[in-house]
Formats: C-alpha cells, structure tokens, sequence
C-alpha cells in the first residue's frame, strides 16, 4: 500500500508562478486592504469594489501557470497517495496534474448564491452585480473571507489524521484554523516544512528547509 503523503501550501507555493502573496508586508494584497476585499461586511459596504477585485484575480489567474513545485508534487502521486489541502484559491495544483486537491479558503472559478452557500457553479468569467443564481440572489466569489466558517476544516482535519508524512509548503503557518491543522496528525508523523523564512524549527520529527518551493522540492525529493 502506498503511503499517504498530506501536502498543507500556502501562498509561497504560487508566489513564484507571479501570483501575489496574500498580505504584502504593508499589510495590503494588491492594492487594497483585506478587510475591504475579504469580509463579508466589505461586500456589504461596497459590492461592485470586491466583484471587480476578485474579477482582476480570475484574470490574472489565465495569464500564469503551475511552477515546478506544483508539477513535482503531481509527479509524487506515482510512488504516493498524495492528498494536497491547500490555502490557495488558485487552481495551479489542479492544472499541474494533482487530482485530489481540498481548497479550505474556496476557489476563483467558482462563484456561489449570496442566498444559498451550498449553490456552487464553475465560473471562470467576471460577477456583476445584477448576475444572479436561480432563486433570484446575488452571485459572489466562492471565496471564505475573514470572519466566515471553514467549511471544509473538518475534511481537513480526518486527512491529517491519516498522514504518514506531512509536508508543508509556502504557509506562515499564522491564519487559522489552517495552521492548526499542523496538530492533527498523529504522534512520531515526519514533517518536512518548506519556505523562505519558516514560522517554525526543526526538531524530533521536523525538517526545515528554509528555501522558495520549487527549490525546496528539489531537496524534499531526495530525502524521501
């Protein structure tokens, strides 16, 4: 049987493919501050702000593509069962050939009802305000912002459960209930954590290495 390989990313995974970190040092993400792009009460204020915003996201997406890390995590899933749980809503894993892939913050070719969270459709075109589900509700962005539940965390939380390696790529391992995930796997379960300037030590059964994802996939290939 192979072994279960869980995968946490945050942004660092898409940041070298041209796709912004999620919080700039400044504390803006392009431009705006989050709270007026990424929060229900945001979307209440200013509607049109936050369709255009994540618009300029859906677009931007078109224009890049996997980088050589998401390809080297596909690539594994021929020696493991890989499992990728990811912060990002960008579609980069999926387009470099994973095929099980859990999207805890949502994803930006899909839109859902503002009157029914569970009316979820592809969409890879721009939301205007007067584009409406079925039932006569606005469309928003299939997007968890801040202040909203996690709806797939609990999902999360049995994959880690699972684990025979975790590994964690591109994540400060600060915006929760993602980081919390780290706790859920199971006592004496290798973690290998890659980034520039990780949030954590190596000890016991962490290994650091302290470098961007696609050259941290290089070194984590050859210590599995």
């Amino acid at each position: 049987m192979k072994k279960h390989i869980v995968v946490l990313t945050g942004a660092g995974m898409s940041a070298e493919s041209g796709i912004k970190t999620f919080r700039d040092a400044d504390g803006l993400w392009e431009g705006h501050d989050v709270m007026e792009v990424a929060s229900p009460a945001g979307f209440e204020r200013n509607p049109e702000l936050v369709l255009n915003f994540y618009n300029e996201r859906r677009k931007q997406l078109k224009e890049v593509e996997p980088n050589q890390a998401h390809f080297d995590l596909a690539e594994l899933e021929n020696k493991y069962k890989i499992t990728i749980v990811t912060q990002n809503v960008d579609d980069l894993h999926e387009r470099a050939g994973s095929t099980n892939v859990v999207h805890l913050h949502g994803e930006l070719r899909k839109i859902r009802s503002t009157g029914n969270e569970n009316d979820i459709r592809d969409w890879t075109e721009d939301i205007n305000i007067g584009d409406l589900c079925d039932k006569g509700h606005q469309l928003r962005p299939h997007i968890v912002w801040f202040g909203e539940a996690v709806p797939k965390i609990e999902t999360a939380i049995n994959i880690c459960n699972t684990a025979d390696i975790l590994i964690i790529i591109g994540t400060s391992m600060q915006v929760y209930p993602a980081a919390s995930l780290i706790d859920y796997v199971q006592a004496k379960t290798p973690i290998y954590y890659i980034d520039p300037k990780p949030a954590i030590n190596s000890g016991d059964m962490v290994t650091v290495i302290a470098k961007s994802a696609t050259e941290g996939m290089q070194e984590l290939i050859k210590l599995l």
